[in-house]
């Protein structure tokens, strides 16, 4: 019997017309190795996009749930390490929030670590050639806000949760930043989920 893979993806933001948290999202198979894969798109809002995946996780009652987000300036695929309590956004989000120096959850840690195997992940789709590098921080915005409140949901639970950074599609990238074809990050998360 196959496990159950909640996964989500974004929808656009800021000046964007396409997120390839979304766009890599919804092209992965129905089924990869041992899981069984739902996919979601939610909103680039602080505290809406946590709800959303809350209510779908509720109904699916996944094994694991991975979520994945645009880190548009980074050079490589970066599964998270590490959610911190913390929202501080340098702009707002898709409904004009923009909260500054506020916890996710009043009552929670610091900090949370990712409850999958990052560095299984990480070596596993280096090893296919593609770039991937930890990355320690999944920053401040709507992303850290959904990775930390399911951490803290999920926390003490068996439900694994993760957050990987995609870099831009070459139709997004500013000129001369790095960028990614679909399906090169199509292909690491399908070997980031297969090795989970």
């Amino acid at each position: 019997m196959k496990k159950k893979l909640l996964i989500t993806g974004f929808e656009p933001f800021g000046k964007d017309e396409v997120n390839p948290s979304w766009e890599a999202v919804s092209r992965l198979e129905d089924i990869i190795g041992d899981y069984e894969l739902t996919k979601l798109r939610v909103p680039v809002i602080f505290g809406t996009a946590a709800e959303q995946v809350l209510s779908a996780a509720e109904t699916l009652a996944p094994d694991m749930i991975l979520c994945i987000g645009q880190a548009g300036r980074r050079k490589a695929v970066t599964p998270e390490r590490v959610a911190i309590n913390l929202r501080d956004a340098s702009m707002k989000d898709n409904a004009g929030n923009q909260p500054m120096d506020e916890p996710v959850a009043p009552e929670g840690p610091a900090a949370y670590f990712a409850s999958v195997p990052v560095r299984k992940m990480v070596n596993a789709v280096k090893g296919n050639n593609i770039p991937c590098e930890f990355s320690y921080s999944a920053g401040t915005y709507v992303c850290n806000d959904l990775f930390y409140t399911l951490r803290h949901h999920y926390n003490g639970t068996e439900t694994g949760v993760g957050f990987i950074h995609v870099p831009y599609l070459p139709e997004q990238a500013p000129e001369g930043a790095f960028s990614m074809p679909l399906e090169t990050i199509v292909r690491a998360l399908s070997i980031a989920v297969e090795v989970m």
